[in-house]
């Protein structure tokens, strides 16, 4: 089941950000890992949160949309490889009318899973949104 998230569940969504990065951002220094876990639920008031939950009533992974982009698509490390980012991601595509989203280039999962679900390289960033180091790839459908 897919739904929109409360604001008092953020601590989960945090969870599941954090269970999701480490086993997938390798690349990110440690201290920009402590420095986006620290300010990740600032962002979470500027998007519209989606949440998918499994057959137990469980938070699995979530969405984050925002004027046709997807800001945010985690998933939480015990439930990565069961189509659940699938699942978010056609949701954001036929529900939420999302056309594009941007990854960092190192994150050669996420990258794979973008181009496989139907996106194309439009652009490259040299760094973040932040300035750090990490290339970003622009992808549109």
């Amino acid at each position: 089941m897919i739904r929109k998230v409360k604001s008092q569940e953020y601590p989960v969504l945090v969870e599941i950000w954090e269970s999701a990065v480490i086993h997938t951002h390798d690349f990110l220094a440690r201290e920009d890992f402590e420095y986006f876990k620290k300010t990740i639920p600032s962002y979470f008031e500027f998007v519209e949160l989606y949440v998918h939950l499994n057959q137990e009533g469980r938070m699995t992974g979530f969405i984050g949309v925002a004027d046709g982009n997807l800001e945010m698509l985690f998933i939480h490390n015990d439930f990565r490889g069961q189509g659940i980012g699938k699942l978010l991601l056609n949701y954001a595509k036929d529900r939420l009318h999302i056309t594009k989203v941007d990854v960092n280039e190192q994150n050669h999962q996420a990258v794979g899973f973008y181009l496989h679900m139907g996106f194309k390289s439009v652009n490259r960033s040299e760094t973040d949104g932040q300035g750090k180091p990490y290339p970003i790839l622009h992808l549109s459908l």
